[in-house]
């Protein structure tokens, strides 16, 4: 078993498939049992954008968490989309897919303001949830221009950053030979700052080593502060995630020396980004950030961003075509919700959760969707699973569908009634929602 867990992060994808099919085939037979919970998460990075884990690895560790749903979603790419649906089936867990685009607000009464980006102002992440899979490959060239785009920016950003490195005694990165090879791009995956960070954490540790003297060179030679919890792991050869804690630490205090702006022709408008998701059946939504007092993640600084405007900004939204919002409660206060959960109500918005993942030290769990403002959240992502699955087979099934049956019932009826064929839907077999569907719809 654990040779089928180390396949499934290998690199070659039918192996990783394979792997999956005979745990799969363990959970069947029982050999390979879980305690499932209530908890969902449909915002798993994978390798197709940065993280430890690839498409099918993702899958088992999500499915071993005990979670019910399991969702990738990747910056600019939704290549891992395919894998992660077909190792979900034969896992046994049900599954979404959808993508993270940063799109532009240039053009709109929020040009100049920080809204939920942390690097830029009039820029804002946003996610395309609940990609139908007869629409992956529509998606992914609509993303294929923005990767390229991006790819000059990030070969720009290197040059910059080897000019700081000039008196470190560090070898310059080229980012072909040290950066792209850490990267998917060849296979419709992205590159994102993090990928360049990582190579800088790579050539640090192969020049350095670990431990006390890391912490040396970053004080003494990038001139980057090393203090408190993150200061101990560092200084720990042994620690296990260290890679990853020397890329957050580096994200919150080196990345913006040498971090150049998206320029217009990488941020598509925010208008043509969810009129295509509307188009191919998705779900559109935005990633509410929330003003942050003390990053949970550890590569935020405390920051204002929406809320001081957020009533605005979500009728704002709302008259775009948003027919969702997304957030996610470990990082926000109760208050921060509450206020968040009548905005949407008043405006008719779906809301989504879901928690990054995209460092070996994240937990799969979250426990915090579990709390009494929030356990309706895990109602919203079934009906996101059978929105996906059901638009696949039928366009007017899709939860906002004007055509929908249920079109003159309230967005919370259709929402509990998504949630309960989600819920009922076999996940070794998710086309049997289609049949309970038809009892349903028809």
């Amino acid at each position: 078993m654990d040779d089928l867990i180390r396949q499934l992060n290998g690199r070659d994808l039918s192996m990783r498939l394979d792997a999956a099919t005979r745990i799969g085939q363990a959970v069947r037979d029982g050999k390979l049992q879980r305690r499932v919970l209530q908890e969902v998460n449909n915002h798993v990075h994978t390798s197709f954008s940065f993280s430890p884990y690839e498409p099918s690895a993702a899958a088992f560790e999500a499915w071993r968490a005990g979670l019910g749903i399991v969702g990738s979603i990747d910056h600019d790419s939704i290549a891992a989309a395919q894998e992660m649906l077909e190792a979900s089936r034969r896992i046994g867990i049900a599954s979404t897919v959808g993508f993270e685009v940063r799109c532009s607000f240039h053009d709109t009464p929020f040009a100049t303001r920080k809204i939920n980006n942390p690097d830029s102002e009039g820029i804002v992440y946003m996610c395309v949830h609940g990609v139908p899979r007869k629409a992956i490959g529509e998606a992914g060239r609509f993303l294929e221009p923005i990767r390229n785009i991006r790819n000059e920016r990030n070969r720009a950003q290197v040059a910059l950053l080897n000019e700081l490195l000039n008196d470190s005694s560090l070898e310059s990165l080229d980012f072909d030979r040290d950066v792209m090879p850490l990267s998917r791009f060849e296979e419709g995956g992205s590159v994102t700052e993090r990928h360049i960070l990582h190579a800088l954490a790579l050539r640090i540790m192969d020049t350095v080593g670990r431990g006390t003297p890391v912490v040396d060179f970053l004080q003494r030679k990038l001139g980057i502060p090393v203090e408190g919890r993150i200061g101990s792991l560092l200084s720990d050869p042994q620690n296990a995630h260290y890679g990853y804690d020397l890329l957050g630490l580096l994200k919150g205090n080196f990345l913006p020396r040498f971090f150049m702006q998206p320029s217009r022709e990488e941020t598509v408008d925010v208008r043509d980004v969810v009129t295509f998701g509307l188009s191919i059946g998705a779900i559109p939504a935005y990633a509410y950030l929330g003003d942050i007092e003390q990053s949970v993640t550890g590569d935020k600084k405390a920051e204002r961003f929406e809320d001081a405007y957020l009533d605005e900004l979500v009728a704002y939204l709302a008259e775009l075509g948003y027919p969702a919002i997304t957030y996610m409660p470990p990082r926000n206060s109760v208050a921060q919700m509450r206020r968040l959960q009548t905005l949407c109500k008043r405006h008719g918005l779906m809301e989504i959760s879901g928690v990054d993942i995209n460092s070996s030290r994240q937990s799969f769990n979250c426990p915090e969707l579990l709390a009494p403002d929030c356990i309706h959240l895990v109602d919203s992502a079934w009906a996101l699973v059978a929105h996906e699955k059901l638009t696949d087979y039928r366009d007017q099934w899709s939860l906002f569908s004007k055509d929908n049956p249920l079109a003159d019932r309230t967005l919370e009826e259709r929402i509990a009634l998504y949630a309960k064929l989600g819920k009922a839907m076999d996940p070794f077999e998710p086309e049997s929602i289609v049949a309970l569907a038809k009892r349903e719809l028809q």
